[in-house]
């Protein structure tokens, strides 16, 4: 896998307030491919966003967790679709007709206008929830448990992969094969604070376990230098594909 490659591992979240905020961080970006799009940031610039990141010939992940009856959300994965998103958030515990709905609507959209679909990935657990949260909300304690289930909702319902905590990796990979696609938050490099995350972990540990994509926000986003601090996640990870390539021929 070459540093292009590894570049497009590395999805950063543009978690600011504004246009002007993220177009600068992109602009200081120039190696990062995918950029993450959340709810505070569609919120204050909606879609017009995308139209100048598609100039700057990036790639937009939507992470906006839709989670409602299935009629709305297929509706919003087919104007996403229209906008040109690469990735997308549903939702697991909408359940899987709200995701068997939303992979026909992407599915059908997408030959509709001859655009690609994109990634569909279910939202397990997030990364900032711990066992008392869960129960606080009635779910069970056990967060792999949780994610695990939910995953095979997801899996069922036909989309791609998952959204999960870098510890539930190995636990997705196991039960679900390589090609079921695991995006996971909650990275931090060794030199970067732990923040409002939980069940956090080094980008090249979440590679060695088997993570597809890492998304990384202010380790890279509040540097004082962003592309040095990308750079150096990059490198993370080269070293521990090399790392894992020497394991395989020993």
């Amino acid at each position: 896998m070459n540093r292009q490659e590894l570049n497009r591992r590395v999805i950063i979240a543009l978690d600011v307030k504004n246009k002007g905020e993220a177009l600068t961080l992109v602009s200081r970006l120039r190696e990062a491919s995918i950029f993450k799009i959340g709810l505070e940031l569609f919120t204050a610039e909606g879609p017009a966003l995308f139209k100048k990141l598609r100039v700057l010939r990036k790639s937009v992940f939507l992470d906006l967790k839709l989670h409602d009856i299935p009629n709305t959300v297929a509706g919003a994965v087919r104007s996403a679709v229209r906008l040109g998103v690469e990735m997308m958030t549903i939702h697991a515990s909408g359940g899987g007709e709200m995701m068997a709905r939303a992979v026909e609507a992407a599915s059908g959209e997408a030959e509709r206008v001859r655009m690609p679909r994109p990634i569909l990935l279910g939202v397990t657990v997030l990364t900032s929830l711990k066992s008392r949260d869960l129960r606080e909300i009635g779910f069970p304690p056990d967060a792999a448990g949780q994610v695990l289930r939910l995953a095979g909702l997801a899996r069922t319902a036909g989309l791609d992969g998952v959204v999960c905590s870098p510890q539930e990796i190995e636990l997705i990979k196991k039960e679900f094969g390589r090609d079921f696609l695991v995006v996971t938050p909650g990275i931090r490099p060794l030199w970067a604070a732990a923040q409002d995350q939980k069940r956090i972990m080094t980008p090249g540990e979440a590679v060695e376990r088997g993570a597809d994509y890492l998304v990384v926000g202010r380790p890279v986003t509040g540097d004082p230098s962003p592309a040095d601090a990308f750079a150096k996640i990059v490198e993370e990870l080269e070293r521990a594909k090399a790392s894992a390539g020497d394991k395989d021929r020993a």
